[in-house]
């Protein structure tokens, strides 16, 4: 149980003094059962109660890691996916930004003429494929070099499962 209220504290930020003062106990209290010592039930209770979690999943902490180890993961994942998707819609932005001064830009300086027109409708075109396909990893309809292939691959480096 130690072990579950140090990982508990720092997870939601709060100093021991802070979870003392929440569970209404004292910081002392704190301190011995992050050090391994036993709690009495009151104390476990006030526990239980301040970090929302049942009486039992706390004081069977194996079950309770792994379900918020999981819930880290799930977060991680999610906000892997936003990163993912605010870089597409950076992207996006550029292309447009580009897309509509390069030509003004380029045609008032040397002038336009037909193989110019075409070579800069080319590049455009290009660049425009490149971003849609940005846009679909990011919204995970190609599902190339993900969190998952991620996590693939450092599982088989290792050896192991995370």
């Amino acid at each position: 149980m130690a072990n579950i209220i140090r990982k508990l504290r720092p997870q939601r930020g709060w100093t021991q003094d802070q979870l003392a003062e929440f569970a209404g106990i004292n910081v002392r209290s704190v301190q011995r059962i992050e050090r391994g010592a036993d709690a009495s039930l009151e104390t476990l209770k006030a526990m239980a109660a301040v970090f929302e979690v049942d009486l039992a999943s706390l004081q069977n902490g194996a079950a309770l890691m792994e379900t918020l180890s999981s819930i880290a993961q799930d977060e991680k994942e999610a906000s892997e996916y936003v990163k993912g998707v605010r870089e597409f819609y950076s992207h996006v932005f550029l292309y447009a930004v580009f897309a509509i001064v390069f030509p003004s830009a380029f045609g008032g300086k040397f002038g336009f003429d037909h193989q110019k027109v075409q070579m800069m409708m080319l590049a455009l075109a290009g660049w425009g494929v490149v971003v849609a396909i940005h846009g679909l990893v990011a919204y995970e309809v190609i599902r190339i070099l993900g969190p998952k292939w991620e996590r693939a691959l450092i599982e088989r480096r290792i050896g192991r499962s995370l």
